[in-house]
C-alpha cells in the first residue's frame, strides 16, 4: 500500500477522505495522530478516557491557564457515552479543538456531538461571547429572542440605542407571550459605544441552515433528524446571531480562527487545523511581551531633544534665484 502523505493521513483518521486499502486481518490498525506520528488505535475493551488520558500532555499544553483543567475532563467524561461509536482520531481532534479555544463542553459554551461515525466541535452561543470579551473590546453582549406578542420596535435609521427597543412582558409565561419570532444579539463596546444589531427572522436561520449546514443536508438526504438544527434548533438560531455579531465588533485572532473552525465543522472537514497552536501562541506572546518591554526601556533612557534633528534630503538643495536690486546684482 502506497504511504500516506501527513495532509492525507489526518484526513482520513477524521474521517473526511476515504481509507486506503484494508490492512491484513490480525494486523492493528494505525492512526495518525494530530503530529503526523502513527499510534495503534485502542482495543475495544479500553475505554476511551483511559485511552484520552494518553495524550494527556497534549491537553495540558492546548488548555489555556484560566481553564479549569478538573472542569474540563470532568465534561469530557460526561460526554463520552454519547461518542461511543465515534472514531477515536475525531474525538480527539474535536477535544483537542475545544481545548485549544479554551471551551468547555459542557453544553453551554460548547457542545461535542456525534455526526455518523464522527465527533464535531460545536461552539456555542456562550462561547463566541467569551471569545469577545477576551478580545477586550467588547464590554458586555445582549443575546435574546422576540415572542409573537412582545413589544418590540426596530428603526435602522434612529441613531442608537434608540434605533432598537425590546419590551418583553416577564409576567407572562412563554407559552402566553407566542412562539419567537426573531432572534437579535448586540454588544456594547469599551468606550460607551454600541454595536449594530443583528437581528434574524426564523426564515434567515432556515437560510442559514439550509445553505452551510452539511450535517443538517446529509440527515435530510438519509431520512435522519437528529442533526444539531434538528435538536436544538432555537440554540442554533441564537448562535446565527452571535456568529453575524462577531463580524461586526472588532475581532480578534481567536475569534477570527474560531469562526473558521465552526465552519469546517458545518463542511466537515478537519477542525483542529484552524485552532490556536499552543507553541504558536506562547512565542507570539513572548515576542510581545518583549516588545512592550524594549519599548519602554527606550522611552526610559532616550535623552531629551531639544533641537531639530537634520533630516536626510532626497532631492539636492535649489538655489535661490539671484535678484537685482537698482540695476546691481547681489546674492540672495
Amino acid at each position: 500500500m502506497a504511504k500516506l502523505s501527513l495532509k492525507d493521513r489526518v484526513k482520513v483518521a477524521a474521517g473526511t477522505a476515504p481509507a486506503p486499502a484494508a490492512e491484513p486481518v490480525g494486523v492493528p490498525k494505525q492512526v495518525a495522530d494530530l503530529k503526523g506520528h502513527e499510534r495503534v488505535e485502542p482495543p475495544m475493551n479500553e475505554t476511551v478516557m483511559a485511552w484520552l488520558m494518553r495524550y494527556e500532555k497534549e491537553f495540558a499544553e492546548a488548555l489555556p491557564a484560566h481553564i479549569d483543567r478538573s472542569a474540563f475532563f470532568a465534561a469530557v467524561r460526561a460526554v463520552l457515552p454519547r461518542l461511543a461509536n465515534c472514531t477515536p482520531a475525531s474525538t480527539l481532534q474535536a477535544l483537542l479543538t475545544c481545548a485549544r479555544f479554551g471551551l468547555v463542553p459542557d453544553g453551554k459554551h460548547a457542545v461535542i456531538k456525534r455526526e455518523g461515525a464522527l465527533a464535531v466541535f460545536v461552539p456555542m452561543a456562550q462561547g463566541f461571547i467569551d471569545l469577545m470579551y477576551r478580545s477586550g473590546a467588547v464590554d458586555s453582549v445582549h443575546v435574546g429572542e422576540i415572542r409573537e406578542h412582545d413589544e418590540y420596535s426596530y428603526t435602522p435609521t434612529a441613531p442608537a440605542p434608540d434605533d432598537f427597543v425590546h419590551r418583553p412582558d416577564l409576567r407572562k409565561s412563554k407559552e402566553e407571550r407566542g412562539d419567537v419570532v426573531l432572534c437579535y444579539a448586540f454588544a456594547w463596546l469599551k468606550g460607551g459605544a454600541r454595536s449594530q444589531v443583528v437581528i434574524l427572522s426564523r426564515e434567515d436561520a432556515e437560510e442559514i441552515r439550509d445553505e452551510y449546514s452539511t450535517a443538517y443536508q446529509q440527515a435530510k438526504v438519509e431520512g435522519r433528524e437528529d442533526s444539531f438544527w434538528h435538536t436544538h434548533f432555537l440554540a442554533m438560531w441564537r448562535k446565527s446571531c452571535v456568529r453575524r455579531l462577531a463580524k461586526v465588533v472588532p475581532m480578534s485572532a481567536e475569534l477570527v480562527a474560531l469562526v473558521k473552525a465552526d465552519a469546517a465543522g458545518e463542511s466537515g472537514e478537519v477542525q483542529v487545523l484552524h485552532a490556536p497552536d499552543p507553541e504558536d501562541a506562547r512565542l507570539l506572546a513572548e515576542a510581545e511581551s518583549a516588545s512592550v518591554a524594549a519599548e519602554a526601556s527606550q522611552d526610559a533612557h532616550a535623552p531629551t531633544i531639544t533641537r531639530r534633528l537634520p533630516v536626510k534630503r532626497s532631492q539636492p538643495r535649489r538655489k535661490a534665484p539671484r535678484r537685482v536690486r537698482r540695476g546691481r546684482k547681489y546674492a540672495a
